[in-house]
């Protein structure tokens, strides 16, 4: 099909799997349901089942009770599941999760009373690609897998688990992801991952995540005022998910190396995540450390416009699981950016490709606080912020994303084999 939108005959039934969806509105769930939005938009038939949401917080939110929810979300039918929650997400809990999402999503999929064209998993969670494996089996469903994160690489450089577990999900994974029909990834070093797991590159579409958080216009100074930071002080504003990869003990360390200096300089930690309360616990009597709980939507994109540098930090074991999803928001609102992170990291890439920002080894809370320092003379930062910005204009805008998508999943359509057939 080409541009535009499909006629009824064309129109294509959709079935979207995937834990995270909105409300929440962190992580990979606001680029999930902005596929299932223009693939609905494109007049296509989407069903979504999801889960019950839960993150960053690890805990359900307000509201959310029963076995079972249903709901509507623009023209997409969402279905949610109930599944377990840990509050301190082991490897082993979240496997249990995992498990236990997929197998209710599963039996919730058989009742559906059309088969889908198509089946989209989103990962993490991959084990959902196996709920999707069903519809493909039977020969007239396409199987896509949209992946967020390199599953077995983040078990890894996480340190959820053994380097034995490792290679187990490696091997799973690239069992899984070898019986899709097409795989999405968000960065183009994520096929050079997959190809490590014997992924054909040619099977591979590189879609980016786009920025989904607006321009801050409210008042800057006023905003300031309001989150009770100082005119005369440094502001580094870290948001988003506080939990293992973020590795943020570092800049805990790093604001009580500034009080130590006597540095103008105050480190936001604005979010949640299973390892606040931990952070908290480290960074007592820390003055120059400040924890804000999350913000409604409308206030997000003014405290990142109000903040003097946007950070990203990863832990030191991590380098190539994963594109921090904060970056489109960083770049669109205009900040320069610090990243601690590994040269060889999909983080670094940005910052090279965009010019918004500058990157340090991370673990090193001196490297960290000399090259924040080092950004705030005015025409410096400035030039980091426009190149952001700019960057973020031409290269992770909704509307092409949105569009990519919809190809992608009418071509999956397209190229399906009924078993023992010639093309549908």
């Amino acid at each position: 099909m080409e541009d535009g939108h499909p006629g009824d005959s064309d129109a294509l039934d959709v079935l979207v799997l995937g834990m995270h969806y909105t409300p929440e509105h962190t992580g990979n769930a606001p680029y999930t349901a902005g596929m299932v939005a223009a693939l609905s938009d494109a007049g296509h038939r989407v069903r979504v089942i999801t889960g019950y949401p839960h993150y960053p917080r690890w805990a359900l939110y307000d509201g959310y009770t029963g076995v079972r929810r249903h709901e509507v979300d623009g023209g997409a039918r969402i279905t949610r599941v109930r599944h377990p929650v840990p509050r301190s997400p082991s490897a082993w809990r979240r496997a249990v999760m995992d498990a236990a999402f997929t197998v209710h999503a599963a039996a919730v999929g058989k009742q559906g009373t059309r088969r889908p064209d198509v089946v989209i998993a989103v990962s993490p969670v991959l084990l959902t690609v196996l709920a999707g494996l069903r519809w493909k089996k039977r020969g007239r469903t396409a199987l896509g897998v949209v992946t967020q994160d390199l599953y077995s690489r983040a078990v890894t450089e996480t340190g959820i688990a053994s380097a034995g577990a490792g290679r187990a999900a490696a091997r799973l994974e690239g069992w899984l992801l070898g019986r899709a029909d097409g795989i999405a990834v968000v960065h183009d070093q994520f096929r050079e991952g997959l190809a490590g797991l014997g992924i054909d590159r040619d099977r591979v579409t590189v879609i980016r995540n786009w920025s989904h958080v607006s321009t801050g216009d409210a008042d800057r100074a006023v905003t300031r005022r309001d989150l009770g930071w100082r005119d005369d002080e440094v502001v580094v504003l870290h948001a988003g998910n506080m939990g293992l990869k973020q590795g943020l003990e570092n800049v805990v360390d790093t604001a009580r190396l500034a009080d130590e200096r006597g540095a103008p300089v105050r480190f936001v930690l604005l979010g949640d995540g299973n390892r606040r309360g931990t952070l908290e616990a480290r960074g007592a009597g820390v003055g120059r450390l400040q924890f804000l709980d999350p913000l409604p939507g409308e206030r997000f994109p003014d405290a990142l416009a109000a903040a003097d540098v946007l950070l990203v930090n990863e832990a030191p074991t991590v380098a190539e699981m994963s594109v921090p999803s904060k970056l489109t928001s960083y770049f669109t609102a205009g900040r320069p950016v610090v990243a601690a992170s590994w040269e060889r990291s999909a983080a670094a890439a940005e910052l090279r490709r965009s010019g918004g920002g500058v990157r340090v080894d991370p673990g090193r809370p001196q490297d960290l606080l000399d090259a924040v320092q080092g950004i705030t003379e005015p025409a410096r930062a400035a030039a980091l912020a426009a190149a952001g910005r700019a960057y973020a204009q031409e290269h992770l805008g909704a509307t092409a994303a949105h569009r990519d998508y919809q190809r992608w999943v009418e071509g999956l359509a397209a190229a399906r084999v009924p078993v023992g057939g010639t093309r549908v």
